[in-house]
């Protein structure tokens, strides 16, 4: 028997939108435990999941698997070099190539300093 027993957990780096207060409260609880702010969003929501009896239920059904992503998730390709965020498609949504630089509409445009 092994003396050590090494757990290999597979990452992934996501992009998420966050209110202003919940951020500074993961900021803010990151420093207490002396922690890494990424650690603390996984714990928490592993938490959570864990804690919520309905959810539980729900992955046991059939639909939990047919769960449409809606996380941008970063891949990482084989040779280590990060690839752009893979956002999920919107039906009947055409995407441009990644050479194509959007137009800015005057609505969006900012002033320049």
């Amino acid at each position: 028997m092994p003396l050590l027993e090494i757990v290999q957990t597979r990452h992934v780096n996501a992009t998420i939108r966050l209110d202003a207060t919940p951020a500074e409260q993961i900021d803010q609880y990151a420093a207490f435990l002396h922690a890494p702010a990424d650690e603390v969003v996984d714990k928490a929501l592993a938490y959570v999941f864990a804690k919520d009896r309905d959810f539980q239920e729900f992955l046991r059904t059939p639909e939990a698997t047919r769960v449409a992503q809606s996380l941008r998730v970063r891949r990482q390709p084989q040779n280590g070099t990060p690839e752009p965020l893979s956002r999920p498609a919107k039906p009947g949504r055409v995407t441009e190539p990644a050479d194509t630089k959007p137009v800015e509409t005057a609505s969006e445009s900012r002033p320049r300093s």
